[in-house]
């Protein structure tokens, strides 16, 4: 079970991947050196894996953890999509529109804490979207180039966005659905349900 922990390993390389994200917005946006934004993905990809082991590993699960990983992972994807979307590699509206399902969500969150529910679980079609979002970008980015791959890279990576783009929206659709289940549902007068979980 989660615990209230700080100083965990798995913590310090989830702030070790955070930090590495205005390193990955500069290198897109200021020099273009799409190189060393992959090398800073890549590695940010790789902690992430790391950190999700160790937890398991070391038992070192914390409420801080589960609320920094997947904070980081979205802050990845919005700094690419920003990124891209200012060098005219993708629309502004796909980033408007990933960004809204994000709001919408973290806008339900103090109304199922009021009622005494966990934050919303993270479930395997919500981290696919994440993975195929992120596995998206470097595709992205090879393809922006003139070198032998781009033609290839190009369309790859526009087949990984779009089937991630849906799988996120998806998957934004069944945590709304866990919301107005939650809201159907009366809590007894004087109940205690402090961070109960959500029904499936």
């Amino acid at each position: 079970m989660p615990t209230g922990r700080v100083l965990t390993v798995p913590n310090l390389l989830s702030l070790l991947r955070l930090a590495g994200v205005p390193l990955f917005l500069w290198l897109l946006l200021g020099p273009h050196a799409d190189g060393w934004a992959l090398v800073v993905l890549m590695v940010g990809g790789v902690t992430d894996w790391l950190d999700g082991k160790l937890a398991r590993l070391l038992n070192q699960y914390s409420t801080l953890g589960a609320l920094l990983d997947p904070a980081v992972d979205r802050l990845y994807i919005l700094a690419a999509l920003v990124a891209l979307a200012v060098r005219d590699v993708v629309p502004w509206w796909a980033v408007l529109v990933l960004v809204a399902r994000d709001v919408v969500l973290a806008a339900c969150l103090p109304v199922l804490r009021a009622r005494g529910y966990a934050p919303f679980r993270i479930t395997y079609l919500g981290k696919s979207a994440t993975f195929l979002l992120l596995y998206a970008f470097p595709w992205l980015l090879l393809g922006v180039g003139t070198s032998a791959v781009a033609p290839l890279a190009r369309p790859v990576g526009y087949a990984f966005a779009a089937w991630g783009t849906a799988l996120y929206l998806y998957s934004g659709l069944v945590y709304l659905a866990e919301f107005a289940l939650a809201l159907r549902e009366h809590r007894p007068d004087g109940a205690d349900h402090a961070g109960r979980r959500l029904p499936p």
